[in-house]
């Protein structure tokens, strides 16, 4: 248990503390539980910040590990996936039953289908042997939902009145879905040898 490896194990706990915030956020609940709304956005950037630090020193001291390779993909994906399934739930719809945070159902299942792909060629390339880093893609799609998700939370809080944070908002999703999109090809890409080899035999 490296020192990167207790990072992402303090990422996990953090991801898990702001699933339960936004589980427990109620839009129609007024102001009183805009800090619910805070705590989430400053947990969530605490736990994509803490994302960068464990992989840089991980890479930096040598300690890449096994144990590591597994959880820091599957914690990225519980804060992420886990925060967009929540921006669609019950808590962030108006008394007129819309939703309040710009993101479509269809938005979401992109996003989840994608990690479920990545995460099938990822195994899949590895028990052939071939390595299967993130790649630039990857990382892209990684720093743009990463922004866009404390965004969107508070565009449902405390920057709800402001017109240009709503504009900034709508452009992120779709960012968010375009990168997401490209990524998936550029793993698909990488693991064409793989695949091809697979079905010749």
């Amino acid at each position: 248990m490296n020192l990167p490896n207790q990072i992402t194990v303090g990422r996990f706990i953090v991801s898990i503390v702001f699933l339960a915030l936004m589980a427990g956020y109620e839009y129609e609940g007024g102001d009183g539980q805009l800090w619910m709304l805070d705590a989430a956005f400053w947990l969530f950037v605490v736990a994509a910040l803490s994302d960068v630090l464990d992989g840089y020193l991980a890479r930096k001291q040598n300690q890449v590990t096994s144990f590591g390779r597994i959880l820091d993909p599957f914690v990225d994906k519980i804060l992420v996936c886990g925060a967009f399934i929540l921006l669609l739930g019950c808590g962030f719809v108006d008394g007129q039953g819309r939703n309040v945070t710009g993101v479509a159902g269809w938005m979401v299942v992109v996003i989840l289908s994608r990690e479920l792909l990545v995460s099938g060629l990822r195994g899949f390339n590895e028990a052939t042997g071939r390595p299967f880093a993130a790649n630039i893609w990857g990382k892209a799609k990684m720093v743009v939902q990463c922004v866009t998700v404390p965004v969107i939370i508070q565009s449902v809080g405390r920057w709800r009145d402001i017109e240009w944070i709503m504009t900034a908002r709508t452009a992120l999703i779709w960012a968010t879905i375009v990168v997401t999109v490209l990524s998936v090809w550029a793993y698909l890409v990488a693991s064409r040898e793989a695949l091809s080899e697979q079905s010749r035999g």
